[in-house]
């Protein structure tokens, strides 16, 4: 074998340092330089903060939802809620400025019963971008009160009518129920809430509603504490309009009834009130509802087997005690305009089966929900403001008194 050449070595080991200097490139470039904004999975420090904290349990509705970046700017937020197995992505906005996200409204505030997830982007000054996920737990509670309101829902009601919720449980926290029903008229007027013990709560302007405005009732009572272990449920907007203005004044003893719409006199009607002993009441009632037909049975106002008559007609109601305004067949014609002869109630002449032709079916026709009925010179005291829809009898400083947000109304 003949000896390498000295040349030829030389070469050789030129080639050789050329593939090891290729090699250590090959090396280097195997690993992608680090761009100017990159994913971190290190902990994300305090460049992302989230409240409610990471598993937290028991998070009250009142508790705030809130995604920060103080020493940066997020770049994406979602938050999800699983609420009786429904998920749902909560609606939110980052600042302009990038350092805070929130819901898009109060409407959006963690809902009782409900597991959340949330993720988080987020990018450093100097263009790091971090991820956060965490999640928490409300509060869900054994028990739940609804409030039950009048009126109805898009029907139209005369200017006296009194919103009035009666609620399924007892209230306690009566100034966050009371801030959490929101009630606004358009044209604007104010409206005042006054609580009749600790289960209903109604609301009235200080004068009787004109003509055509337009009530919206914001029902915001979800998640929202009425006693310990006791939260609300509805969550709504309902609204009703306020028709033509009709007040009718009863005469108990000139046994008349003087009906007056928008300022002019309308009919003067032959009554028969309440008899000696069992007058009807005086002052302001409120047409709460109305029946073509209905059966009155004195056993269940207290009157034992006095009365019974299955097929009363025209009726409506004016308190909650059993005082109605109501078609009279069973009176003698020479009865009305003559003689009180009820049990408290106010009778119309009518005919067996109604007749809508008779004073009492032109009355009841001509007449809505909310429409005012006061009674005067009888010899019975006024009625109660909280028996039916009377409030109305109540003066406008001690009906503010009784509103639990201190001032009255202020919300």
């Amino acid at each position: 074998m003949r000896p390498v050449r000295r040349p030829a070595l030389a070469a050789l080991l030129a080639v050789l340092a050329t593939l090891v200097a290729l090699v250590a490139l090959a090396g280097c470039t195997s690993v992608a330089p680090r761009a100017a904004v990159t994913d971190d999975a290190r902990p994300s420090g305090e460049l992302i903060r989230v409240l409610p904290r990471d598993r937290a349990e028991g998070v009250q509705a009142t508790d705030r939802l809130e995604v920060r970046a103080p020493r940066g700017r997020l770049e994406g937020v979602q938050v999800t809620e699983v609420h009786q197995g429904i998920s749902r992505t909560v609606p939110g906005r980052i600042s302009a400025d990038g350092h805070d996200w929130r819901p898009e409204s109060a409407g959006d505030a963690p809902r009782l019963g409900s597991r959340y997830t949330v993720d988080v982007v987020a990018r450093d000054p100097s263009g790091r971008r971090s991820r956060r996920h965490t999640g928490f737990s409300t509060y869900a509670p054994s028990q739940r009160f609804i409030g039950y309101f009048t009126p109805e829902p898009q029907s139209t009601v005369g200017t006296g009518m009194i919103v009035s919720f009666s609620f399924d449980r007892p209230i306690a926290d009566r100034a966050a129920v009371e801030r959490a029903v929101r009630i606004t008229a358009r044209p604007a007027t104010e409206v005042v809430g006054h609580w009749f013990g600790n289960d209903r709560l109604d609301f009235r302007p200080r004068h009787y509603w004109r003509a055509g405005t337009r009530v919206t009732m914001d029902l915001r009572l979800r998640d929202v504490r009425g006693a310990e272990g006791v939260y609300g449920l509805q969550r709504k907007t309902v609204a009703f309009t306020v028709g033509r203005d009709q007040t009718s004044t009863v005469d108990a003893a000139a046994h008349t009834m003087r009906v007056v719409r928008d300022g002019k006199p309308l009919a003067i009607l032959p009554i028969t009130a309440g008899a000696q002993g069992t007058e009807t009441y005086n002052g302001k009632m409120v047409i709460s509802q109305k029946f073509n037909v209905t059966r009155m049975n004195g056993n269940t106002v207290g009157f034992g087997g006095e009365y019974d008559i299955s097929d009363v007609p025209h009726a409506m109601r004016l308190t909650a005690s059993g005082t109605f305004l109501h078609g009279n067949y069973w009176a003698g014609p020479g009865t009305f305009g003559v003689l009180n002869t009820s049990h408290g109630c106010i009778g119309l002449r009518d005919e067996q089966g109604g007749n809508p032709s008779s004073p009492a079916g032109w009355f009841y026709g001509s007449s809505l929900v909310g429409d005012v009925v006061e009674v005067v010179h009888s010899a019975e005291r006024v009625v109660a403001p909280d028996n039916g829809l009377s409030g109305w009898n109540m003066p406008w400083g001690a009906w503010r008194a009784g509103s639990a947000l201190g001032g009255g109304g202020a919300r």
